[in-house]
């Protein structure tokens, strides 16, 4: 039966039927199709695609989220190329559209991520499984709201990179998660993901928390010492990013990882 579904760009897409053989760029998506049930159906996936863990060795590798082997996806045949705004580089996407359909994802927000969530169900002809994956995510969702409505919100910083130092700022899936967890994100007024100098820390809001994410820059003992030095007092914290900046199913993980690090601070 004749599918016409719009992806979260408003791209309308028709499929005669659902498509059968997919080639996943995002790896939290690859993550969240394989929890819908749809390994079978996944030919191809990024070396970042680290869930699940036997994926590396059962799917094809057809490079990374912003360069890829184009003759590697088109020798998979697929039906369906799924892509996301900000891992994959609009070039790619333009190219990609020569081989086969483009389903492009935009998460900002958890509403974003239900959102995707149900398109996969239509898209794939999974709604049951999509939708016990949002009841779930739901429940622990207002479980987790009952847990943090009582805590004091706290000033945060979020790095992601180093040389230059870089940190998640506005309208960014992280951002909603650092709210979601009552921190305040001091440089949400500065763009999506700006270049900071650690000398002005404290001059630009003086965190009472500072994140370093484990990806996509593996931060060491020794920059949590040279950050910490121009903050007042903060407390500075290895995070894993995945709990962070993963969407799709991962949320459910990050919501019981969440509640293990308030205990912490």
């Amino acid at each position: 039966m004749k599918k016409i579904l719009a992806d979260q760009l408003g791209t309308f897409h028709t499929f005669e039927s659902s498509p059968k053989r997919i080639v996943s760029l995002v790896p939290s998506q690859t993550e969240l199709l394989f929890e819908l049930g749809l390994e079978e159906q996944i030919v191809g996936i990024t070396k970042f695609c680290v869930h699940p863990f036997h994926f590396k060795s059962t799917k094809k590798i057809v490079g990374g989220t912003k360069q890829v082997h184009y003759d590697k996806i088109i020798a998979l045949q697929p039906d369906i190329i799924i892509c996301n705004k900000e891992e994959n580089t609009l070039e790619m996407v333009e190219e990609l559209r020569e081989i086969c359909p483009v389903w492009v994802t935009d998460i900002r927000t958890i509403e974003d991520n239900f959102q995707m969530i149900t398109d996969f169900g239509l898209l794939f002809n999974c709604r049951t499984e999509a939708q016990k994956w949002n009841d779930k995510l739901q429940f622990a969702l207002t479980d987790f709201k009952s847990f943090i409505k009582e805590k004091p919100i706290q000033k945060a910083a979020y790095f992601i990179w180093k040389n230059p130092y870089m940190v998640a700022g506005s309208d960014n899936y992280i951002n909603e998660i650092l709210k979601l967890n009552h921190f305040q994100n001091i440089y949400e007024n500065l763009g999506r993901y700006p270049e900071i100098e650690i000398k002005k820390i404290r001059l630009e809001g003086d965190p009472d928390v500072v994140f370093l994410s484990s990806e996509p820059y593996p931060f060491k003992e020794e920059d949590a010492f040279e950050i910490g030095r121009f903050t007042h007092h903060a407390k500075t914290v290895f995070v894993d990013g995945e709990m962070f900046s993963w969407y799709g199913s991962r949320l459910l993980k990050a919501l019981s990882y969440f509640k293990a690090l308030h205990g912490k601070l």
